[in-house]
């Protein structure tokens, strides 16, 4: 059984009932890490069980005093979408800081120093259904079943969300992928998705119209071909995933919106509309 201790930090800006579980080994990676544990509003006082969504970059999903880039407003999201009726324990995961980018890609790139190197995605998601998710299934009242255990991230950790979930769709059948990461790898993600037996589950796809300047340098482009690249990236990952029969899909495109948490945020809600829809009686 593990042991989940209150969060402490002070001050923070948590809503609810927040938890951690402190210093979990990796077998897959050979790393530690603390993982974080929120609780739905009603899970305290009833007998229910719930789905689980596991979320990547934990420093900026609850808490504005640990984020080192905006938050997502998660457990603010979820404790409004408990009032709609839609309830589900979220596991967070945070990045290992210079290690992320390796951890979030599975596939061979090329890193910032021109070295080439083979991503560790695929330990890190067996990480997640190998160690923490048969534990928080333990410990916790969980719906362990696929069509209740979902996936999300943004940029690499879109990446690594939507990967996941075409690798082991016996293991998550929701997937949450804002603004993915398409070329990192070589746009390897949009062959995996071209090559994968048809998805079965949610997918929630999205991307902003003005994300470009995170592919500006790593491409060479210039601001607006940058831009209009993001957005077709994303779009091709979108129809690779349509002509293989994936139609339980909602794509968003955001006019405007950059590559930033803020709008992580402000797409979050109706991304979980959609993704927890089938979960209220699974």
């Amino acid at each position: 059984m593990i042991a989940l201790q209150p969060y402490s930090s002070t001050p923070n800006t948590v809503v609810g009932d927040l938890r951690v579980w402190q210093d979990v080994y990796s077998a897959q990676l050979d790393n530690r890490r603390d993982i974080f544990v929120w609780l739905p509003p009603s899970y305290e006082q009833s007998e229910r069980r719930y789905p689980v969504l596991y979320m990547h970059d934990a420093q900026n999903l609850f808490d504005r005093y640990v984020s080192y880039a905006g938050e997502w407003e998660v457990d603010e999201c979820m404790t409004a979408l408990a009032s709609e009726g839609l309830e589900a324990i979220v596991v967070a995961l945070p990045n290992m800081r210079e290690r992320r980018g390796l951890e979030y890609c599975p596939y061979p790139f090329v890193n910032h120093e021109g070295v080439a190197v083979v991503g560790q995605g695929d330990a890190y998601v067996r990480f997640i259904f190998e160690t923490v998710k048969p534990a928080i299934d333990s410990a916790l009242r969980t719906r362990p079943q696929a069509p209740c255990t979902g996936i999300i991230g943004s940029s690499m950790g879109g990446l690594i969300s939507l990967y996941a979930a075409l690798a082991y769709p016996h293991v998550f059948g929701m997937c949450g992928a804002f603004s993915t990461a398409y070329w990192f790898g070589e746009e390897a993600l949009r062959k995996t998705a071209q090559e994968k037996a048809t998805y079965e589950g949610r997918v929630y796809l999205d991307v902003g119209t003005r994300e470009g300047e995170t592919i500006e340098a790593w491409l060479g482009l210039e601001p607006e071909a940058a831009h209009e690249a993001y957005v077709r990236g994303v779009r091709d990952l979108r129809d690779a995933l349509h002509a293989r029969g994936c139609t339980r899909m909602l794509y968003v495109e955001e006019d405007g919106a950059l590559h930033r948490e803020a709008a992580w945020a402000k797409r979050l809600p109706h991304a979980l509309r959609f993704l927890l829809a089938e979960t209220t009686n699974a």
